[in-house]
């Protein structure tokens, strides 16, 4: 019960019990009408009546004045304190967040419970670490092997994916997250965020059908009895990227059993036969647009040789016979003359072109990995002064650029150039640039004051075996600048007063570039990969309604906003917005979405100390359009949470019919369900929450900040709720909509 309405109550019971003294004596003077009353009886009774009827009125009156002074102080004194020591303590038992309690103003009883609760609260403390100790030395062995299989597989250079047989990912290595960005169909929208997730479902990349049709193939195989049966498919990404997916079963590990989520296959074992439960899948994938391009260059290139030529060869054909005619005039043969000549030559130079290419391509096919050009720089200074003892510094190097190289190879050559150029010119001091260069190229110079070198000399450098240590190589440094595709030559700087070796090597292209940016974007955390959640085996899509679901089991969107103001319908716009996801109860940080907005409206100048954006922050940011439908993409198959979410919601509710967008999924809110378990506390702000609960709260009004303490909060209230009996998402929605804070409207 809500204190107003104690409070009503109290003040109407005194009123209750003045009207019933008056009702008292009123019924004494109905007695007076009764007819078998004696005359003397009447007279006695009137005679005491007779007077008392003011001063009762006046007792009566006194009596409720009385209630309604003294019952206020009275309740808030001795009923409030204990009701929110209640609170308080209800808090603490749930959250676990030890924090002292107590209030200064409250009665000494009220504050000696206060500290009673408090000393038992520390004593817990204690022995809760104590405990804690015990287990973390108990499982310390689990814990390294768990870190160990966490480092592998954050640092494998395949993409790796996990799901349950609902397509559920329920783990996935940091390779598959930058990848699936990269491949994300609107990866300038908060970096792609929302692409993969754990919870989220993979066939939102890949069709439902081609990945049955995958896992049914596995199904037959392990039927037949493969040992470690695996399936192949090709699709295609929103983006238009082409993915080749190795899938592998995930075996249950009990093989007998079988449940809701697992598949039974029959095998032709030794009997009795046995089954083999698939319990989930394995996707290994890998991106082959490039390849796949390679592949109709190639095809293209026997095309031209082919049915390219033919028109030129029978050109040719002709004219070679009409030549053969003795009779022919002179002008007429001569004119088939350069026809043949003409032919001739189209023919030679489309040879020539196709021949060139082919080099190129079978150069290009060498593998050769992708290096910025920078850490190859630094990697060549550090090889030269080891191997020749000479002093070599980088100089004028382009730190943006990413080579395709086999760095090994071309480390040799750079290397044994320097060594000749010690030992035969006596040069002390080279110097090592970078620079762009047209057509997809770069300039890598090896250069030097001092001694010229003639063009013979440079050339027979070029050609010979490179001698590095000691040792001869079977390659020359031609041979290492045609792997790469490149040139190479000798020139002089007059500028500068220097002369110079120059190889033109090929650069990587705009993805590498884009992933290291996402690379160095990602923010390692101490329990790397945090993406990873096994329970996720148990879940299963469709097995009750969203609403009877239990509330630990629902996946979570928990957002923010940050808004010009605070008029949605009168033209306040979104500038940012920013969610986490809660899957299992974990909070998924690494999972965050997080964009500012272009409103395409003029920023209040009010309204920038409370948030900080300005104008400038949002120029040239995607609009509202380009990104609901990219945070659309991420809440989906969610429940959203939110913090005063009216507001918000709103916000998003009115953009509905200008960007096709309709957030249609049910939706929580951390205002409504603190008002909820803690009836009695005078604040349900955000920040007033958060230091009931021990949040720390950071980035307070940014959108990523507040969404990440909310997010919090709402942990924080789950065990809460459900001592209230409230464990389902229909019994939480029921109970936000009866406080009366579920009346705001925006």
């Amino acid at each position: 019960m809500k204190t107003d309405r104690r409070l009503v109550a109290t003040v109407a019971g005194l009123a209750l019990a003045a009207t019933l003294l008056l009702a008292a004596f009123a019924g004494g003077g109905a007695l007076l009408l009764r007819s078998d009353m004696s005359e003397a009886q009447r007279q006695a009774l009137a005679a005491l009546l007779e007077g008392r009827w003011p001063a009762l009125v006046l007792v009566a009156g006194a009596l409720v004045g009385l209630a309604a002074a003294v019952a206020p102080p009275l309740y808030r004194r001795w009923v409030a304190p204990p009701a929110r020591l209640a609170e308080q303590a209800g808090v603490l038992a749930a959250s676990g967040v030890w924090r002292e309690l107590g209030d200064a103003s409250w009665p000494a009883d009220v504050r000696a419970l206060a500290a009673a609760v408090n000393a038992l609260a520390a004593q817990r403390e204690a022995l809760r670490a104590d405990i804690a100790r015990q287990v973390a030395e108990a499982s310390r062995g689990v814990e390294q092997e768990r870190r160990r299989l966490a480092a592998l597989m954050s640092e494998l250079t395949q993409s790796v994916v996990v799901c349950n047989l609902d397509g559920r990912v329920l783990l996935y290595n940091q390779r598959a997250r930058l990848q699936f960005r990269a491949l994300s169909a609107a990866p300038a929208v908060a970096a792609g965020a929302g692409s993969i997730g754990l919870g989220r479902s993979i066939y939102a990349v890949f069709d439902r059908e081609l990945v049955a049709h995958a896992l049914e193939n596995l199904q037959q195989r392990l039927q037949r009895g493969a040992g470690q049966p695996t399936a192949q498919f090709v699709t295609v990404t929103p983006s238009g990227q082409l993915l080749r997916a190795q899938m592998a079963p995930v075996l249950a590990a009990d093989d007998g059993g079988s449940d809701r989520d697992t598949a039974p296959v029959a095998t032709t074992a030794d009997p009795p036969a046995r089954e083999r439960v698939i319990s989930g899948f394995v996707l290994m994938l890998e991106n082959i647009t490039r390849e796949v391009e390679q592949d109709g260059a190639r095809e293209r290139l026997l095309l031209e040789l082919t049915e390219g030529q033919r028109g030129a060869l029978a050109n040719l054909q002709a004219a070679l016979e009409v030549l053969e005619d003795p009779g022919l005039e002179p002008a007429l043969r001569e004119r088939f003359l350069t026809v043949a000549r003409d032919e001739a030559r189209t023919m030679g130079r489309r040879l020539h072109d196709a021949a060139d290419r082919g080099a190129r391509e079978l150069v290009t096919r060498w593998p050769l990995e992708e290096m910025r050009g920078a850490d190859f720089v630094q990697a060549a200074a550090r090889r030269i002064e080891s191997a020749t003892g000479l002093a070599a510094v980088p100089g004028d190097v382009e730190g943006s650029l990413w080579l395709k190289l086999d760095s090994y190879a071309l480390l040799q050559a750079v290397a044994g150039l320097a060594l000749r150029l010690k030992n035969e010119l006596g040069v002390a001091r080279l110097e090592l640039g970078l620079q762009p260069a047209p057509a997809g190229r770069a300039h890598l110079d090896l250069a030097w004051s001092g001694q010229p070198i003639n063009s013979e000399t440079a050339m027979g450098w070029e050609l010979d075996p490179i001698e590095l240590g000691g040792q001869h190589s079977t390659l020359s440094v031609r041979d290492v600048v045609q792997r790469h595709g490149g040139e190479f030559w000798f020139g002089r700087d007059d500028h500068r007063r220097r002369l110079f070796f120059r190889f033109l090597l090929p650069l990587a292209d705009d993805t590498t570039a884009a992933q290291e940016q996402l690379e160095s974007a990602f923010v390692r955390s101490d329990s790397r990969p945090e993406y990873y959640d096994f329970d996720l085996f148990a879940r299963s899509e469709g097995e009750h309604a969203l609403d009877d679901q239990p509330l630990a089991a629902l996946a979570y969107t928990v957002f923010d906003t940050e808004t010009t103001g605070l008029d949605p319908a009168g033209g306040d716009e979104i500038l940012q917005i920013g969610a986490v996801r809660l899957v299992n109860g974990r909070l998924l940080r690494g999972e965050a979405f997080e964009q500012l907005v272009d409103p395409q409206r003029p920023i209040p100048s009010a309204s920038i100390p409370i948030h900080g954006i300005t104008q400038d922050m949002v120029t040239g940011q995607p609009t509202i359009a380009q990104v609901l439908p990219a945070f659309h993409r991420y809440a989906q198959d969610t429940v959203l949470v939110a913090h005063n979410a009216a507001f918000d919601m709103r916000f998003l509710q009115l953009k509905e019919q200008s960007t096709g967008v309709r957030f249609e999924q049910p939706v929580l809110d951390t205002l409504l369900l603190s008002a909820v378990v803690h009836p009695n506390q005078e604040s349900h702000g955000l920040e007033a929450i958060a230091e009931r609960f021990g949040v720390t709260v950071l980035g307070r009004h940014t959108a990523m900040g507040d969404a990440m303490v909310t997010a919090e909060v709402f942990q924080k209230l789950l065990p809460l709720l459900a001592e209230r009996g409230i464990h389902t998402l229909r019994q939480a929605r029921e109970a936000a909509q009866k406080t009366w804070y579920a009346r705001l409207e925006y």
